[in-house]
């Protein structure tokens, strides 16, 4: 038998992360980003708890929507969390209450197959979302609900860094309900008001070009397959018109700048909070939609408030130009197809004319990432048709 004995003359043994200068763990943890994990780390040391709040990087994931019903039926601590949670912790509630009574008002428009998307509204008309605990460190004051599981809102966890310059929100999914196969994405620019936003959208979608595909739609617009594609000269056909095709992008359009301007106007507590930001984005984990902002569009949220609407807490959408381009069928170079494929350019109108004038297969393509930004390049190649849309 062998037995295994501490020899008296050797030292503590030598902890190497206390040999790294701090500029190398603020690199490490800035390559980690996600708030959670840097939440844990902020218990492993009191170094590691004091440079965690100097992170310039932070991802922020929102794990879950929850019920207004279980919010309110927390105990004594409620009141007091709700007072703290900040513009963020009823963003799901607002944002949804923002849309469901235009899409009420549409739903003439498009009749009874397309109530699946103002029901989806209506059902999460009542909802906050809340970050699950990260295992420790830097938020004791959130939300409990029934199981006793405590929530935190991004405020409060933001609240605890000092330093973001490149902040990214994820929410837990996209806000608009949609049909199974059907393509809808969006990208907005904003500064104390919209900037820009960029809307691609498709009836279906099909990853081969050779298979067989229905007759129909679900916009009710033929699709062709393989090489039979039929005449077609760039020209929106009539059937676009007379089978709600058209009715149904208005609606894609005007959701889109609704939960674009209810995301906006919920950020602006963050950007107040933390001067030192560069870049603000907030997307969702389905990648429906993105909401961008530069160093200066935060600025200039900082120095000229925003308007908000009368109707719902959301920023303001001023009277708009739109360009629309329409393709019934759309086969790009890695056999992807298309179907009723859709790309709309939406800017401001009072914006000066040099700015519209930017190149839209640069600016358009941009917003996309493959094989969306090809489609896009692809789609104003055709003609251009012009819209207006009134400040709502």
């Amino acid at each position: 038998m062998y037995s295994v004995h501490s020899d008296p003359n050797q030292s503590d043994p030598i902890d190497h992360f206390d040999r790294l200068p701090d500029s190398l763990l603020l690199l490490i943890f800035n390559r980690i980003g996600d708030v959670k994990a840097l939440g844990r780390c902020c218990v492993v040391s009191r170094r590691f708890h004091s440079l965690v709040p100097q992170v310039e990087n932070v991802v922020v994931r929102v794990d879950c929507v929850i019920s207004d019903d279980d919010c309110s039926s927390s105990s004594s601590s409620s009141d007091k969390s709700r007072a703290l949670v900040g513009p963020f912790s009823n963003l799901f509630r607002l944002v949804f209450g923002g849309i469901a009574k235009p899409f009420q008002a549409l739903g003439q428009f498009l009749g009874p197959n397309r109530s699946v998307l103002s029901e989806t509204l209506d059902s999460l008309s009542s909802s906050s979302l809340s970050i699950a605990p990260s295992g420790g460190g830097g938020v004791d004051d959130g939300e409990m609900d029934q199981s006793g599981v405590t929530h935190h809102s991004p405020t409060q966890v933001l609240r605890n860094f000092n330093e973001i310059r490149f902040l990214r929100i994820e929410l837990p999914s996209g806000e608009l309900g949609i049909d199974d196969g059907v393509l809808l994405k969006w990208r907005a620019d904003f500064g104390s008001t919209l900037d820009n936003c960029v809307i691609i959208g498709a009836a279906s979608v099909i990853n081969n070009s050779n298979s067989q595909l229905s007759e129909f739609g679900n916009d009710g617009l033929c699709i062709y397959s393989g090489s039979n594609v039929g005449e077609d000269n760039g020209s929106i056909p009539e059937t676009f018109y007379s089978s709600g095709g058209l009715k149904l992008r208005v609606v894609w359009t005007i959701s889109s700048l609704i939960a674009a301007s209810a995301r906006h106007y919920l950020l602006q507590g963050i950007i107040a909070d933390h001067k030192t930001l560069d870049s603000l984005v907030l997307t969702d984990s389905d990648g429906q939609g993105v909401l961008c902002m530069n160093k200066d569009q935060l600025e200039e949220l900082r120095v000229k408030p925003l308007l908000a609407s009368s109707a719902s807490k959301r920023t303001l959408v001023p009277a708009l130009n739109m360009r629309l381009w329409y393709a019934p069928y759309l086969e790009l170079p890695d056999g992807v197809v298309l179907n009723g494929a859709t790309l709309v350019a939406i800017r401001p109108s009072e914006q000066s004319a040099s700015k519209n004038e930017v190149s839209d297969s640069s600016w358009l393509s941009n917003a996309f990432e493959e094989p969306f930004g090809t489609a896009a390049k692809m789609l104003v190649k055709r003609r251009t048709y012009c819209l207006e849309m009134n400040s709502f």
